[in-house]
């Protein structure tokens, strides 16, 4: 028996643009199985780094959405596609502030949609918002 991993079935593909390969962190930026795309969560970092925009929630949550946006169309999809968010928020009384900013970067019918709170998240960050995406529209 081989220690080796497996490699993934052809039907599965890792996607990574050339910004998110600069940043060498360990795991995929997205992955399409079939025809359904699976977003690493996005966090509210300035491209290309892993520095937090300023300002808080608002512009974190702004930041976070506008990453999954250039995510997907680094792909050839856009926002249109998603059709499930998960929301972690480090303190929900940032539920309402966070729906204002959400609300901007999705139209009718809205994707389905999860929250909860979490004590920490990651480089301390006050969002990550996870997309399951679908190839189809």
């Amino acid at each position: 028996m081989s220690n080796s991993a497996s490699p993934p079935p052809a039907h599965v593909e890792h996607l990574n643009s050339p910004t998110f390969r600069a940043l060498g962190l360990p795991f995929s930026e997205m992955v399409r199985a079939g025809e359904t795309l699976y977003l690493s969560g996005q966090i509210g970092t300035r491209p290309g780094t892993l520095t937090l925009a300023p300002g808080g929630l608002k512009t974190e949550a702004r930041q976070a959405l506008q990453n999954i946006r250039a995510a997907l169309e680094a792909h050839g999809y856009s926002m249109a596609h998603v059709v499930k968010c998960t929301v972690m928020l480090a303190d929900m009384a940032d539920w309402p502030a966070f729906n204002a900013i959400y609300t901007e970067f999705f139209t009718a019918p809205l994707p389905a949609r999860s929250a909860f709170g979490n004590a920490a998240l990651a480089l301390g960050g006050r969002v990550e918002i996870d997309v399951i995406a679908s190839t189809r529209l």
